[in-house]
This record gives C-alpha cells, structure tokens and sequence, in this order.
C-alpha cells in the first residue's frame, strides 16, 4: 500500500509515519474499464485517487447527452467536493479502462485534512486548478471557432498525459471519438472534419492504441 500511495503526488510531503497513519485508513480498489464509480447528483460519501489507469468525470443532460468535464490519470484525485460542501455530487465518473483506485471514506477524509495542513493546501491548489480549468473552457466555447477548439483540446492531451520524443508526443488513445467531441465541445462531425485535415497534413497520425501530434509541423 505505501509504495502505491508515494505515487499520489498529494501525499508527497508525508513522512514515513504519516504514510502509514494514511494507509491504515486507506482502501485500494480494483475497477474494470466502463466502471461507474458514482452517478451525478448522488450523495458523496468517497474521495478517490488514481494509481493507475484512466477516469472521466462529466455531467449528462436531461436528453441523456454527456460533456466531458476532465481525465483524471496516475497520482490525480476526484470526488472531494460533496465532502467538503455535503451537497449531492456535481458530476459523474466513470473507469475508462481497468484502473487501480485508492479510496478514503468521507470522515477519514476530513479529518486527514484537519491534521495535515501540507494535504489541504494540495486540495485547494487543485481546485483552484480546475475552477481555473472551467473558466478557460468557457472562453474556448464563447471566443474560438470549432476547429481551433478541437486542435487546443489535442494539444492540452498531449501537455497533460503525453510522451514525448523529440517532436512527437504519443497519447494513448483512451477515448473514443464521441468522448474527443464532448471534450471539446464540438460536433462528432466536425471533429472528424478537422482529424481528417490534420492527417491529411501529417500532423496528426492515429492508430488502435493510440495517437501521435508532430510538433513541428504543427507549427
């Protein structure tokens, strides 16, 4: 267990002893791919942490039309906002492949950031993240054409979960096409016009397991 949790960055300042209070309180989880992990608007009672694997977290609408909110990968957190605020959850998450979790219950969780002050400046850091997140999301959507949008969502991928070699970043391609669309907020349609366009350029270079951005010709 402790060698999983000195993967989560949030608990990279913990000493030896705190490592092991945490793990006497923590819970790792096995999930398999299309797992959902908790449903928008339910009560929240778990806060999760990725050893490995993939999550999206989104919202559906009342037509049954998902928006993909974020991906959450290896060392990242969800799920801590209904502890905080004890409202019902704000979106849904769901495993995209098979994922290895590490779980706190609610109580455990606010108590491990009433006695870890270095913990609580993570969470609030990474909320401060995402709200700045959604502000920039709100302006792509208000300000930039589609295709401008499709392009900045591939490259924010690539930023957060590529590798990179030289000029070419390689993704794993953990989404699908319809999940890329809701990501950026486009039209299935038009994002396929737009990855037709950036194959056709050399740009982009999709296979089954993944997708590559060549950085020069990007420019």
């Amino acid at each position: 267990m402790l060698e999983f949790i000195k993967k989560v960055p949030l608990f990279s300042q913990l000493n030896p002893d705190q490592l092991n209070a945490l793990a006497q309180i923590c819970t790792r989880r096995s999930y398999k791919g299309n797992t959902i992990l908790f449903a928008e608007k339910e009560s929240g009672s778990v806060f999760y942490m990725v050893l490995s694997g993939s999550v999206k977290i989104y919202t559906t609408s009342i037509t049954g039309e998902e928006k993909i909110l974020s991906i959450c990968k290896a060392g990242e957190s969800f799920g801590e906002l209904s502890l905080i605020d004890g409202k019902p959850r704000s979106a849904s998450a769901q495993t995209l492949e098979d994922c290895v979790l590490l779980t706190l219950t609610g109580p455990n969780f606010l108590e491990l950031l009433r006695n870890h002050f270095d913990i609580t400046i993570g969470i609030m850091q990474e909320l401060s993240n995402r709200l700045r997140d959604t502000n920039q999301h709100v302006f792509d959507l208000t300000f930039l054409d589609a295709r401008t949008r499709v392009i900045k969502s591939l490259i924010t991928m690539a930023n957060k979960h590529g590798l990179r070699s030289g000029n070419i970043i390689t993704i794993k391609l953990v989404l699908n096409f319809d999940e890329i669309s809701q990501l950026a907020g486009v039209q299935k349609t038009t994002l396929m016009q737009v990855i037709r366009d950036l194959e056709e350029k050399q740009i982009l270079t999709i296979s089954p397991s993944d997708f590559k951005l060549d950085l020069v010709k990007l420019r």
